[in-house]
């Protein structure tokens, strides 16, 4: 760094020592004396830059002379912290957690090198009246992300890589000494290393060299990276899950209730290596049934702290892209110990009721046992024994999906909402080429298993809800879901109006049961993913919580997630508090609980960002053969650039740019969800179906644009 840079960052600080002066004495009038003894500053040199500092900042208003040499800010709450939302000018607006304060316009001038997603300390200026918040970024709190996935160009002195994101707007400078490997045009990941205050551009390293643009391999690890999971576990994580012994000793038998002799099977997809989940069955002599929902025991085998255990906190979850998964455990634990595979005995956590002819819950027990799975069905097996009415295990699999029926109708009956979204598949060749598109039923079999995962889920949140009896709360991971903003659903309801669904407003009972009579209206209709996807954006977001308890899409006033602990982590600390408070132990600390959910919460929606980028990179690579073909399709989103039209064949989503539709001008109508043209007043609305011309696709951008044919 140069002397000149080296004072100019110096000084920077000094602002910023200064105005946290006024802040943290009352905004009291103070001289520059007063300051540099505040900030035990001595030397006469540093008293005149205090000084200095002083006049500059009353200069640009940010403090005001109140009397000759005494000083106060403009005004106390002037400085404001809050998240960078990037705009495609540069420019950017700062987010605020305080839901009453909007968001304050930052030009990109005044950036100071902040980028999309950074936490930053802003002076807001003096508004005028009638203007928007306007300010500056005064200090970068912490960075969102300093690595980035992209492209490296290379000449002789130096190299430029250029980075994947749409948001990151400044080329990274990479110098010759830390390219790693990595040759002209290769996909890379880069970290940023220094970002002088000077420097127009940021320097960074190569992390990794991820291969050549293009390769199917490469863009699915670029999009692992992108979204920060690691793409192989570190040495130590695999040998402290190498060194697990798979023996299950007489003694740790001994702690446990032995199920092995009662029928117990998995129900999974056809392709699934892990099971972590199994059913068991038994007739009970007064005509009920047990249920026994047996759970992979990952607890035993991750001590906390261990570097397997940190390493899965981490992750979070597991993530599933299109062509594969990234576990959240070793494959030694995932795919071997924790799976619960037929014929070996394997230890669980279980959830074990007593259900009667209605599926009413009679008795409950929680606690650890040992399991001996006699079948692995997959779902399509199961789905035909309940269409044909025979195969193996039929008697009992008939009344686990009857009683099955009856715990979901009574769900529905008390207020949850039925999303039935359309999850699109591709069909794959040998290297990873999507050759065919296809959408994934949910039937019978996979809703039976999800509502015993449902019963275990919301009787362990219960249990623990209610244990404490009047005394204080014991602490808990909760998954809680909000009821949604009214002005939100209100908006829903107008747009669902235009197909002829009525949405009723009047109590969360009254939306759950208009929302799942359009769902059933619209299923298999042209318009349905389009409904469905607007409802549930309409919806609040759930999220891993100790505060809360409530779900409301399921209706469900104590929920948990307990039943996958082999692929998320929250389920895995479930599994250790139910333990500790099987076992009598006190609550423990929830300001502690609560950042491990927080950073639960993150990790589960980066992976399912980094799932959504996948399945754009394989629509993109499947429309890539067919620039020009003629498709009809929904309108499935509008913006003031465009309009989005989703293929009802294929599913694959692209853009019609408005700068190429012809006939006239056309500008956004937010309110109702078009695009109205000013001249002749033609309007494209949402949920319109559209002819579309397949213009080009661009596979680095994951960008799909398509031409509208007009009639």
């Amino acid at each position: 760094m140069s002397k000149k840079e080296q004072s100019h960052s110096i000084k920077q600080v000094l602002e910023q020592l200064v105005l946290n002066v006024f802040e943290q004495n009352g905004n009291q009038p103070l001289n520059h004396k007063q300051v540099s003894a505040k900030l035990n500053i001595l030397e006469p040199e540093s008293k005149t830059v205090i000084l200095e500092i002083l006049k500059e900042e009353a200069f640009k208003q940010v403090l005001k002379e109140v009397s000759p040499g005494k000083f106060q800010l403009y005004e106390l709450k002037t400085f404001v912290e809050g998240k960078v939302d990037l705009t495609n000018d540069g420019s950017a607006f700062i987010i605020t957690e305080d839901e009453f304060e909007s968001d304050i316009f930052v030009a990109p001038r005044k950036l100071r090198n902040a980028l999309h997603g950074d936490r930053v300390k802003v002076y807001v200026y003096a508004k005028s009246k009638g203007k928007r918040k306007e300010g500056e970024v005064i200090e970068i709190i912490k960075r969102a992300k300093m690595e980035f996935t992209g492209i490296v160009k290379l000449s002789e002195r130096f190299a430029f890589f250029v980075p994947d994101d749409r948001k990151m707007l400044h080329d990274i400078f990479i110098p010759i000494n830390d390219l790693n490997g990595a040759k002209n045009g290769e996909k890379a990941l880069a970290e940023i290393t220094d970002w002088p205050p000077e420097a127009k551009n940021p320097v960074g390293r190569i992390k990794n060299v991820l291969g050549k643009q293009g390769e199917n391999d490469t863009e699915m690890n670029a999009i692992l990276a992108e979204y920060g999971f690691p793409l192989s576990f570190p040495a130590e994580v695999e040998h402290d899950a190498e060194a697990i012994s798979d023996i299950i000793t007489p003694e740790e038998i001994a702690k446990r209730k032995d199920f092995r002799d009662v029928l117990t099977f998995t129900i999974d997809p056809f392709d699934a290596k892990d099971f972590d989940d199994a059913l068991s069955f038994k007739y009970l002599d007064n005509g009920n049934y047990e249920i026994g929902i047996h759970i992979a025991d990952v607890s035993h085998y991750i001590i906390p702290d261990s570097p397997l255990d940190k390493e899965a906190f981490e992750r979070g979850t597991s993530v599933y892209l299109v062509d594969r998964v990234i576990p959240m455990l070793p494959e030694r634990l995932s795919n071997g110990l924790c799976s619960l595979r037929p014929n070996e005995d394997k230890l669980c956590f279980s959830a074990v009721f007593e259900l009667d002819q209605n599926a009413f819950v009679i008795n409950e027990w929680f606690g650890k046992t040992i399991i001996h799975s006699n079948r692995r069905f997959t779902y399509e097996e199961v789905q035909e024994i309940i269409e044909n009415g025979d195969g193996e295990y039929i008697k009992e699999i008939t009344i686990l999906n009857q009683l099955a029926y009856q715990l979901r109708d009574r769900k529905f009956k008390n207020g949850a909402i039925s999303f039935e979204t359309t999850e699109v598949k591709f069909k794959l060749d040998a290297s990873g080429k999507p050759i065919g598109v296809y959408v994934k039923e949910r039937k019978d079999a996979h809703k039976l298993i999800e509502d015993y995962m449902l019963l275990a889920n919301r009787k362990v949140a219960e249990f623990v809800a209610k244990k404490a009896k009047g005394k204080n709360k014991y602490t808990f991971v909760y998954r809680s879901h909000d009821s949604p903003k009214q002005e939100t659903l209100a908006g829903f309801a107008q747009f669902a109006a235009r197909f002829g669904y009525k949405i009723n407003t009047k109590s969360d009972k009254e939306i759950a049961r208009s929302l799942n009579h359009l769902m059933e209206d619209v299923e298999g209709k042209k318009e349905q993913n389009v409904l469905t996807q607007l409802a549930i954006r309409s919806m609040a977001k759930a999220i891993y919580t100790t505060k809360k308890t409530s779900h409301y899409g399921l209706a469900f006033d104590y929920y948990t997630h307990f039943t996958s602990p082999i692929r998320r982590y929250p389920d895995v600390m479930v599994h250790r508090l139910l333990q500790h408070y099987l076992d009598g132990g006190k609550s423990v600390n929830a300001e502690q609980y609560e950042v491990l959910c927080v950073h639960s919460s993150q990790m589960e929606k980066k992976a399912a960002d980094a799932e959504r980028s996948s399945v754009k990179y394989k629509q993109a690579e499947y429309l890539k053969d067919q620039v020009g073909n003629i498709f009809s399709g929904i309108i499935s989103g509008v913006t003031e650039w465009g309009m989005y039209v989703e293929i009802i064949d294929n599913k694959c989503e692209g853009m019609i740019r408005l700068r190429d539709i012809s006939d006239d001008f056309y500008t956004l109508d937010e309110k109702n969800y078009a695009i109205i043209g000013q001249r002749k007043k033609k309007t494209y609305r949402l949920g319109d179906e559209v002819q579309i011309k397949v213009k080009s696709v661009d596979l680095t951008k994951k960008q799909i644009d398509f031409t509208l044919i007009q009639g």
